[in-house]
């Protein structure tokens, strides 16, 4: 059998190769590379597509949670809630304005946050909450809005992995004070390169975002920094990249989804696998695929044997990595994600991949599981 990558962003590339190339044309054309007018219809576009008032391009994922959260005001003192069960990103982007995460247990089914352990963690200082919509799905807003009033707290959506996901028939994104999309080359919505997005319905969050992200600049006067700011800016290559892939975003989202559903077929019956749970409230859009099974490790290296990628998504919990032992969480503190991150693994999807390529995939895997029994 011929190997099955991972995950190959080529072929988005020459699905849309001449519409792509005449936008990186236009940009050398016009030799204006930074904050310029394919910035500003970016934003303009993808503000529009989710259904925000306000969008506003920076340099990464990472970028953006924090402009969100310091557009907010959110800084030295406080605490944020979020999950451990995400790339390590968000906690980063918590520390870096010098608020300190505080990690909620997830949902076993859905692995987003599990509003009630997070209402348990809320103290005095309590000033925000991140969830994480992961691998394409929703966290549960409802809820998660509703403790946020109960405590004045602000809610910045991270949006790495939702792009066209919906809650309750609402885009993520637009649900909290303000989101923060990725546009990592893997996502749903990917450039070709780094780049992020702050999306908010409140034109003050909107407005500070845009000068922290320019040195502090108020937009259109140079050279004043009226606040503390940061280089953080979508550059316009990758801006005209993103309006031409914005404009095939819902049609790769459906294939997303076909070859979802192909995998629940086939995988069907497999002895102990959990395949991905679909909260009925939540539109997925699968970023990922991520299945679940206790003898994940010997599945993952059967699956190499036969040249069949494979991911984990996430091995390590952030509040058990070196970096934030001294936040004070011990093994065991979090029994939900510690236990989901021993046992889940991503599988191929992207929508190029070949339909056949994901019946090979789940054989194999159904061939693992019964050879191991």
């Amino acid at each position: 059998m011929r190997p099955i990558a991972f995950n190959l962003t080529g072929p988005g590339y020459q699905a849309h190769r001449d519409e792509i190339d005449g936008a990186i044309r236009e940009v050398l054309d016009a030799s204006w590379f930074i904050l310029g007018a394919q910035g500003e219809a970016f934003e303009r576009e993808f503000a529009a597509y989710v259904g925000a008032p306000h969008a506003i391009g920076c340099n990464s994922g990472y970028d953006a949670l924090v402009l969100a959260l310091r557009a907010l005001g959110i800084g030295p003192g406080d605490e944020v809630l979020t999950v451990s069960h995400t790339a390590v990103a968000t906690a980063v982007a918590i520390s870096a304005t010098g608020a300190t995460p505080v990690f909620c247990d997830i949902d076993p089914q859905t692995y987003v946050m599990d509003p009630a352990d997070a209402a348990r963690r809320v103290t005095g200082r309590t000033r925000a909450i991140v969830p994480v919509h992961l691998y394409g799905q929703s966290a549960p807003m409802g809820a998660i809005m509703d403790l946020a009033d109960a405590h004045r707290l602000k809610v910045v959506e991270d949006c790495a992995q939702s792009h066209g996901a919906r809650w309750e028939g609402r885009m993520t994104g637009t649900i909290g004070d303000a989101a923060a999309f990725s546009f990592y080359p893997t996502k749903n919505l990917g450039a070709f390169g780094d780049g992020g997005a702050v999306v908010t319905s409140d034109p003050e969050v909107a407005r500070t975002a845009a000068m922290v992200r320019n040195y502090g600049w108020e937009p259109g006067r140079r050279y004043v920094s009226e606040v503390r700011g940061i280089n953080s800016r979508l550059d316009e290559i990758q801006a005209a990249i993103l309006r031409v892939r914005l404009r095939h975003l819902d049609a790769a989202n459906a294939v997303r989804g076909r070859l979802a559903a192909i995998y629940d077929g086939a995988l069907a019956g497999v002895d102990g696998l959990q395949v991905p749970h679909r909260d009925p409230r939540s539109t997925h859009v699968f970023h990922l695929y991520v299945v679940r099974h206790p003898r994940r490790d010997q599945i993952a290296a059967d699956l190499a044997a036969e040249r069949i990628g494979t991911h984990v998504h996430y091995p390590m919990p952030v509040h058990r990595q070196p970096a934030y032992l001294d936040h004070g969480y011990a093994e065991g503190s979090l029994p939900v994600t510690e236990q989901a991150a021993r046992e889940i693994m991503s599988l191929p999807i992207y929508p190029e991949l070949p339909e056949t390529d994901a019946v090979a995939v789940a054989g194999a895997i159904g061939r693992s599981v019964a050879g191991g029994r």
